[in-house]
């Protein structure tokens, strides 16, 4: 049986799905991409702080679902400029501590409301 995640914490879909989809111990969260839950503002001061608050959001859902990084075993992350991804790649690495998932990493040709970086994740508890 699945449940559906939502929280206020982390931006509404733009589109037909959910935050995030619980099944069993194992949540599958959608792409998180750079919107400010509070203002519902775009983040894209630099890479960095873009990167910043997918992950801020990306943590949101996981916290809503009773989760956190460390149950994380699998990211995708979508960018549209491999140049970026050294600073993508710091920012994401200070929210794992020991452990880190398996990923892909992967350059698209354009990501929602042209945003540089999307990334979504399994966690299982």
């Amino acid at each position: 049986m699945k449940k559906i995640i939502n929280t206020s914490k982390a931006p509404s879909p733009i589109g037909p799905y959910s935050q995030a989809v619980l099944v069993g111990n194992t949540l599958y969260t959608s792409g998180q991409i750079a919107i400010n839950p509070a203002t519902n503002e775009l983040v894209t001061s630099t890479i960095k702080e873009e990167t910043k608050m997918v992950m801020e959001n990306l943590n949101a859902v996981l916290e809503a679902a009773d989760m956190n990084f460390s149950h994380v075993v699998k990211c995708s992350i979508f960018i549209s400029n491999m140049n970026d991804f050294a600073q993508i790649n710091e920012v994401y690495g200070s929210y794992f501590t020991s452990d880190f998932p398996a990923r892909e990493t992967v350059q698209v040709a354009c990501l929602p409301k042209n945003l540089n970086v999307e990334i979504s994740a399994v966690a299982i508890k």
